[in-house]
C-alpha cells in the first residue's frame, strides 16, 4: 500500500511533475525529436508575423564574409602581426597569418562598400516612410556588419537572420531590435531570406556565401521564383573563384545561365543596376499590357 500523504502536498507533486506541464511550455517535450515538425512550423511563422507587424513590404539580401572587418581593424591586425614577425622572423605560422591578414586588409575594402549601399538603399527605400528594399543580412559579423550599419546610421530599419551555432554566434550591434531574428534551422531561414527578396548582393565570402549566391541562382534558373537582380560585388574576387565560363564549356549550364547574374564593383553600381532592372520590367509590363488592350 502506497505511504499516506497530505493530500494537499499530493496535489503539489503533481503539479511539479514534468506531464502536467502545458505543452507548449515544456521547452523538454518541445525539443524531443518527434516535435520537430512544429519547430519548423514556429520557425517559419514567427518570422512572417513580425514582418507582417513591421510592415517590411520588400527587402535586398547583402550576404558576404565575417571575416572582412573595417579597413581600421584589419591594418591593425596586419601590423600587430609583422611587427611579432620581426621579433621572430623565421616563425612559419607567423609569415602564414600575416599573409593572410594582408588578404583580409586587401578585401577590407568591400566592408565600406558594404556599408555605403546599405545607406543607399536605404535611403531610397525607407526615408518617404514606407519600408521598400529593407536590408536583410545573415546578422552576423564583417560584410554583414557593414550592410546593417549602412542602414542603421540613418535612421533606416534593417533586418538581421542570426543563426545557432557550435561556436558562439552574436548579432552585429546595428540591427533593428524588433527585426533581430535567430533561427535554429537553416532551411526556413534560407526560406525567410527568399520570401521578398528583390536583389541578392554576394559579396567576397566562404561557404556560407556561396551556400546563398548558389541557392538563388538555382531558385532562378529553375523558375521557383521570379528572376531577380544577382550581384557579384568583386568581380576579381568571383573570376578568380568560380569559373562560370568552364560550367558552359563542360554543358553543365547553359550559356544563356551566365545571364542570372552580373558584376559589380561599386556601391552606387550595384544600386543602379537594380533599380535599371525594375525599371526595365516595368516599363516592358505596361508595353505588353497596353499591346493586350489595343488586340
Amino acid at each position: 500500500m502506497p505511504k499516506h500523504l497530505d493530500p494537499k502536498k499530493m496535489v503539489e507533486r503533481l503539479k511539479k511533475s514534468p506531464a502536467y506541464r502545458i505543452a507548449y511550455h515544456d521547452n523538454d517535450f518541445m525539443d524531443q525529436d518527434f516535435c520537430r515538425p512544429v519547430r519548423l512550423q514556429l520557425e517559419l511563422l514567427k518570422p512572417e508575423m513580425l514582418f507582417e507587424e513591421q510592415n517590411i513590404l520588400s527587402t535586398i539580401v547583402v550576404f558576404g564574409g565575417t571575416r572582412i572587418i573595417e579597413p581600421s581593424k584589419a591594418r591593425t591586425r596586419a601590423q600587430r602581426l609583422e611587427r611579432n614577425l620581426k621579433k621572430k622572423p623565421g616563425d612559419t605560422s607567423l609569415k602564414l597569418k600575416l599573409r593572410r591578414a594582408r588578404a583580409v586588409l586587401n578585401k577590407s575594402r568591400y566592408y565600406d562598400e558594404a556599408r555605403t549601399f546599405g545607406r543607399l538603399v536605404s535611403q531610397e527605400g525607407q526615408m518617404t516612410g514606407n519600408h521598400n528594399w529593407v536590408i536583410v543580412t545573415g546578422g552576423g559579423p564583417g560584410i554583414m556588419e557593414a550592410a546593417n550599419r549602412g542602414a542603421y546610421e540613418i535612421g533606416a530599419k534593417s533586418i538581421g537572420l542570426n543563426i545557432t551555432l557550435p561556436m558562439e554566434q552574436q548579432p552585429n550591434p546595428y540591427i533593428s531590435p524588433e527585426l533581430c531574428l535567430q533561427f535554429h534551422y537553416f532551411a526556413i531561414r534560407k526560406m525567410h531570406f527568399m520570401l521578398r527578396a528583390k536583389a541578392l548582393v554576394a559579396f567576397p565570402g566562404g561557404y556560407g556565401t556561396m551556400d546563398e549566391l548558389f541557392e538563388a541562382l538555382t531558385l532562378v534558373q529553375t523558375e521557383k521564383v521570379k528572376p531577380l537582380p544577382i550581384i557579384l560585388f568583386g568581380e576579381k574576387y568571383w573570376r578568380s573563384l568560380i569559373d562560370f565560363d568552364y560550367l558552359v564549356d563542360e554543358g553543365t549550364i547553359d550559356e544563356n545561365d551566365l545571364e542570372l547574374f552580373v558584376y559589380a564593383d561599386s556601391a552606387k553600381d550595384a544600386w543602379d543596376y537594380i533599380k535599371y532592372f525594375y525599371a526595365s520590367r516595368d516599363s516592358a509590363e505596361v508595353k505588353q499590357a497596353n499591346q493586350l488592350d489595343l488586340s
